[in-house]
């Protein structure tokens, strides 16, 4: 009652006194449920896993969510933002928010924290990346902001200062390094929280060290089958229809888990006895189960760490004096044609689809080179490939047949006596391109990202390295091939070949 009696001698208005009683008696009930806030300040429907994570914040000074694909990590990242800021008084908190990248800073986290600040008319303003608040007196300061790492100052954190800071890591797979240590200086005191949230896709790096047992986080995993849409959790269906569902989980389960079983609700995900769980996919793992994938570096070509370091990385800049050229695995008895556009460093899945015309593939493929202006296009030769090659060739177009059955062959970079291919010799180049961090690929594209994780190699009786057969399911049949990576490799391949078979100079212009 004292506190009241205070408030009511400083308003004099025993209506205003009440009033502002009740906004305390709300304004604690909110910080007890952040749940409530998002329901009463922004009529936002949180389904249970959300509020899981939204009760970590609040009860944990350390929380990781390692989470499936599409199950709203961004929506409720950027309401604990907004939560934290509209609870505390103006000054006494801040946030501070990263991503891996700029435009998923701006485009995907900062927008949700700007439709979170509208839709409550929260107090500010709020831009791309800033949200200001006018401080008692009437000046406006800065309460919060986003920044890709590598615009962050870590000797800058130092100058933030706040009884209460909210630290938030969005896809916090992709961000590593010195970023870490700078944001635990943030968090160092007793009201202070730190966030990391995203999907686990890559065994390495502090996010995965801190999801580890005895790490001292709080983590939380969220699978697909615990969604709304696989539990029947009761959801408005502008809600539901935004997180995974079915029909796409049941379409990536073809691509990347085709020996994965499941109950009709969701409530067993375990592969068939004897089938290894590596062998579902880093990307099943990680985009669908919620789960950090097993490394596959024993006899994986190209590591899942690789790939995700490939995905995130930037090299723009090399298209501009880089070759131009084409790279075309022809789909065969099902199989999809893929192609592959190179442009410097940067590769791109620029079409796939399952004509079996040749002649029409043949077309497709001149359309391809006219469309991205490549300079030429190496076509897998075996099979329907070879009837494409020799069309092309005919029309004068800069067809170039590639025979990855064929002996290795003898270039600058590497011996033929290595290799019991072709084939075995150009992914052993793609794999260096990805060790040497010299290839950018869509980070989107994780059908692309999941064949490259499945490709094994294997060392033959005679020393010699060979790409290991296709998986087969438990009927033996063979498991989709891998034609988006096939057409990266080809496309990947030195633009020199010396064999005179294969080699054509005037169709590289």
């Amino acid at each position: 009652m004292g506190s009241s009696n205070a408030v009511q001698e400083e308003l004099g208005d025993p209506l205003e006194a009440l009033a502002a009683i009740e906004a305390e008696v709300q304004r604690r009930n909110w910080i007890d449920d952040p749940s409530l806030w998002c329901k009463e300040r922004l009529g936002d429907h949180i389904w249970s896993k959300q509020r899981e994570i939204l009760g970590s914040i609040r009860d944990n000074r350390q929380t990781l969510v390692k989470s499936c694909h599409a199950i709203g990590k961004s929506f409720i990242s950027a309401r604990a933002a907004a939560w934290w800021l509209d609870i505390w008084p103006v000054g006494t908190a801040f946030v501070v928010t990263s991503a891996p990248s700029g435009p998923q800073v701006k485009a995907i986290l900062w927008r949700e924290i700007g439709r979170a600040f509208m839709k409550g008319k929260l107090n500010g303003r709020v831009n791309q990346t800033e949200w200001y608040m006018k401080f008692p007196g009437g000046k406006e300061e800065i309460v919060g902001f986003g920044r890709k790492p590598d615009a962050f100052d870590p000797a800058a954190f130092q100058g933030i200062h706040a009884r209460r800071v909210l630290v938030i890591f969005d896809e916090a797979n992709g961000i590593i390094g010195p970023l870490h240590e700078a944001a635990a200086s943030l968090v160092a005191n007793d009201e202070s929280k730190i966030l990391m949230i995203g999907n686990p896709d890559s065994p390495a790096g502090e996010y995965y060290e801190s999801a580890k047992p005895g790490s001292g986080w709080h983590v939380i995993s969220i699978s697909a089958f615990e969604s709304p849409n696989f539990t029947g959790e009761e959801l408005p269906i502008d809600a539901s229809s935004q997180l995974i569902g079915k029909t796409y989980v049941e379409e990536k389960r073809r691509k990347w888990a085709p020996m994965w079983r499941w109950s009709e609700n969701g409530s067993r995900c375990d592969p068939p006895e004897g089938v290894r769980r590596e062998d579902t996919s880093p990307m099943w793992q990680s985009k669908i189960l919620g789960e950090f994938p097993e490394n596959n570096t024993v006899d994986g070509l190209i590591p899942i760490t690789w790939v995700k370091s490939a995905q995130l990385r930037d090299l723009s800049s090399s298209i501009k004096d880089g070759s131009n050229e084409l790279g075309v695995d022809p789909g065969a008895g099902g199989d999809e044609t893929a192609v592959c556009h190179k442009r410097g460093d940067v590769y791109r899945i620029i079409r796939t689809d399952q004509d079996p015309n040749t002649m029409a593939q043949c077309g497709k493929i001149i359309d391809d080179l006219e469309r991205t202006g490549a300079k030429a296009a190496r076509i897998d030769s075996i099979g329907i490939g070879y009837g494409i090659v020799q069309r092309g060739q005919e029309l004068g177009r800069p067809f170039v047949g590639i025979n990855v059955g064929e002996g290795a062959i003898e270039d600058e970079s590497s011996s033929d006596e290595r290799f019991a291919n072709s084939k075995a010799q150009w992914y052993w180049h793609l794999r260096g391109l990805f060790e040497r961090g010299e290839i950018d690929i869509d980070e989107n594209d994780d059908d692309l990202g999941s064949e490259l994780c499945t490709i094994r190699y294997e060392r033959m009786s005679n020393g010699k390295i060979k790409i290991a057969n296709k998986h087969k399911d438990g009927q033996g049949k063979s498991i989709q091939s891998p034609n988006r990576a096939e057409a990266l490799m080809l496309a990947a391949i030195p633009k020199r070949i010396h064999r005179g078979v294969i080699e054509r100079e005037v169709m590289w212009g």
